[in-house]
């Protein structure tokens, strides 16, 4: 298997082990390379890579998103972190954290965005709606 493949391929674990296999999906309907080179460089070269866990990267990415205050991305980072184990109470004590030092707006916006994820999921639980798009 070449490099290429190779990068491809673990990045592509990365995604399943986080449960967002079906994310960036519309990378590669709008451009396959752009797919391809985000699953192999972001999640087989920097997800990836030894010296923190997955679990370690996830929190350091929620926090650094929440310190951005994204205005997307950050759903599918709150699945993520629950899919691989990390508890609400620990996700919620990273938006407190951050919200310290990036200022309370962040934190503020970051509440908003986990209680839209929280509640999609009860009402997908309930039957009440399907998954939106922007929340995958």
């Amino acid at each position: 298997m070449n490099e290429y493949k190779k990068r491809f391929k673990r990045g592509y674990d990365v995604l399943k082990k986080m449960g967002r296999e079906n994310l960036m999906l519309d990378q590669k309907k709008l451009l396959p390379d752009m797919y391809d080179i985000s699953v192999g460089h972001l999640f087989g070269d920097i997800w990836g890579r030894p010296g923190l866990s997955l679990r370690d990267r996830q929190l350091v990415t929620l926090a650094a998103n929440i310190a951005l205050a994204r205005p997307s991305g950050n759903y599918s980072h709150y699945r993520s972190a629950k899919h691989i184990g990390i508890s609400q109470r620990e996700i919620c004590e990273v938006i407190l954290q951050v919200g310290h030092y990036a200022g309370w707006p962040t934190l503020s916006h970051a509440v908003r965005q986990y209680n839209e994820v929280l509640k999609e999921e009860a009402d997908l639980k309930q039957g009440k709606r399907k998954r939106r798009p922007l929340l995958v």
